[in-house]
């Protein structure tokens, strides 16, 4: 099983290089920006601060590309039998430990999105699967880098066999 990346309009090159040095650690195979997700390198090819900041060198062995419409993405990961799951709170998701071993032989695309406003209904209606981590404190959500790394772990870990 491959698992790639879609970070969808995420805004902080902090989270940007934070999820592609723990997306480089876990094995991803390909980290997809769209939308509105900054690049490590500026125009002029510099490699920009906030990002180096906390990818540490990660941009140097994670395979990644820029695509500017997510659904013509997801359109052509469809194609390629790769299962597209978001993580997104909505009232269609299913915890992360709840998703099954069918979806976990298959390669996955784990969308990521905005920090504040999350993944568009658009791109979740695409999705075959919704998945969520459970809170249990008083805050309702997690910073989207530690989500990422959340779920990537997961993910990387599902069983392969039934039970």
């Amino acid at each position: 099983m491959k698992i790639f990346l879609v970070l969808h309009n995420i805004r902080s090159l902090h989270n940007v290089g934070s999820i592609f040095r723990t997306a480089e650690g876990l094995g991803v195979k390909k980290i997809y920006l769209t939308g509105y997700t900054p690049e490590p390198r500026d125009i002029f090819g510099k490699l920009r601060k906030d990002f180096a900041k906390t990818a540490l060198g990660a941009e140097k062995y994670a395979d990644w590309a820029r695509i500017k419409n997510i659904h013509a993405l997801i359109k052509r990961l469809k194609k390629d039998r790769t299962k597209i799951v978001a993580l997104e709170q909505s009232k269609n998701s299913i915890p992360l430990s709840l998703l099954s071993n069918r979806i976990a032989k298959r390669d996955i695309a784990l969308i990521l999105g905005n920090e504040i406003n999350g993944i568009p209904k658009s791109v979740l209606q695409k999705c075959d699967k919704i998945i969520e981590i459970p809170m249990h404190g008083k805050k309702e959500s997690l910073n989207v880098s530690i989500a990422a790394g959340i779920a990537i772990y997961e993910l990387t870990n599902l069983p392969t066999t039934p039970p």
